[in-house]
């Protein structure tokens, strides 16, 4: 459904926010390169620059130095092509459209004939498992169908990149390890490079071949960690002794240990 995926770069990216008496260095030589169908886990703890990253890269506002490419283009220009889409931690669906109709509006948006894209929306609506509800509205959801309906809509655009910001940050544990399996099987099929901001130590190790860890004051990047557990990962991965072990020594970089 994808073309051929595309990488991500930032290069030595800082952003200060200026305010009245007082400037926020939200990020300092932030250098990162995601290979093309990669999947890397951004976390780190509140007001280390993450949402400021991602906000960067999606073209949302501009970096004060440094360059930023998504697959040769700009964010901009990877935006506006539908070269990229994104999932938030609120689904934001559209409550008087139906599944089908919420996966179908960033093509309206980027003025694109819906009718040819209908048989990608089935596909779609089968891959987050939510075939059979094509016209069920958001209110008739439980919380993790809206995510997966926002899952949908972020590929509906065949993107070769997908930004997640804490998709599964509202659900409980239970529900959250599942939709963890779910997403590894979606980001499979696709192929997408994926970069996904989050701040569970386990979901970024379960889900990522590399986790970027961040510490704050400024914003930067502490240390890259490469994930050596092979896929498809099993939800057995989350009980065993090195799964934890990894998980632990992620967490002492993360508080600075």
């Amino acid at each position: 459904m994808t073309a051929a995926p595309a990488g991500i770069s930032l290069t030595a990216i800082g952003k200060t926010y200026r305010g009245r008496g007082k400037d926020v260095e939200a990020l300092r030589d932030v250098t990162l390169d995601c290979d093309q169908g990669s999947f890397t886990a951004l976390i780190g703890p509140s007001g280390c620059g993450k949402s400021t990253a991602l906000r960067i890269l999606l073209g949302l506002e501009p970096a004060d130095c440094g360059s930023v490419s998504i697959g040769g283009q700009t964010p901009q220009q990877a935006a506006a092509a539908g070269v990229t889409g994104v999932a938030f931690q609120d689904s934001a669906l559209l409550p008087w459209r139906n599944v089908a109709n919420n996966i179908a509006l960033p093509l309206e948006v980027l003025g694109r004939r819906v009718a040819d894209y209908r048989d990608d929306i089935a596909q779609l609506i089968a891959l987050v498992g939510l075939k059979g509800y094509e016209n069920a509205l958001p209110g008739e959801l439980s919380g993790g169908m809206r995510q997966r309906v926002a899952i949908a809509r972020a590929l509906v655009t065949r993107p070769q990149v997908l930004f997640m910001d804490e998709p599964f940050g509202a659900l409980d544990q239970i529900l959250r390890r599942q939709m963890n399996i779910e997403l590894q099987r979606i980001w499979g099929e696709t192929g997408a490079t994926t970069l996904l901001v989050t701040h569970g130590i386990d979901e970024a190790v379960f889900l990522a071949d590399r986790v970027v860890v961040m510490q704050a004051a400024p914003g930067r990047i502490a240390e890259v960690i490469d994930i050596p557990f092979p896929r498809p990962r099993a939800a057995e991965l989350f009980g065993q002794p090195d799964f934890h072990a990894l998980c632990d020594d992620i967490a002492k970089v993360l508080h600075g240990g």
